[in-house]
């Protein structure tokens, strides 16, 4: 059994694969689930530390900000779906925002059970600015890259988020 760190230390320095009757049940520096959401988090804070310290903003504003201004006018059920937010994280988000005076929410005029959320101008003015700070940062994080590499991530992202909807629905039981 002393040879299991080493192994292990290998491993996960990624100079041996183990055989099955080798391999630890569960390398958890090697399971891709676990190192996408590190590196996940990774960025995302990183991220946030540069909206945060210019513009006061926090993540939850941050998600709502993004999906606001590439989709523009939204309910706040729209938003909870696509930023993947629980409602609550979304409506306290949504409530400094509009304190903050960058968006505005409104009844729909059909039904009043449902609110609109938009940008007010200063929302669009900081939304831009941040839009154009998170696309430099992102060129700035793929720049050890070429086109190649960068285009195989996003293929691989887009399959593997495909998967996870076949693997939601039963495929593995």
């Amino acid at each position: 059994m002393p040879e299991a760190p080493a192994l292990q230390d290998r491993w996960e320095a990624g100079s041996v694969r183990p055989s099955a009757a080798e391999a630890p049940s569960l390398i958890l520096a090697a399971f891709l689930p676990y190192r996408l959401s590190v590196l996940a988090n990774r960025v995302s804070q990183a991220l946030a530390r540069l909206y945060r310290d210019r513009f006061g903003l926090s993540i939850p504003e941050w998600r709502v900000m993004a999906v606001v201004g590439q989709r523009g006018e939204l309910s706040s059920f729209e938003i909870v779906r696509l930023t993947a937010m629980d409602k609550a994280k979304v409506s306290r988000a949504l409530s400094r925002l509009v304190a903050r005076g960058y968006v505005r929410r409104d009844n729909h005029p059909d039904d009043q059970r449902t609110n609109r959320v938009q940008f007010t101008a200063a929302g669009r003015t900081v939304y831009d600015e941040i839009a154009a700070l998170a696309l430099r940062w992102e060129r700035e994080l793929l720049s050890d890259l070429d086109g190649t590499e960068t285009q195989a991530i996003a293929v691989a992202l887009s399959a593997l988020d495909a998967r996870i909807d076949a693997l939601d629905s039963g495929a593995l039981t």
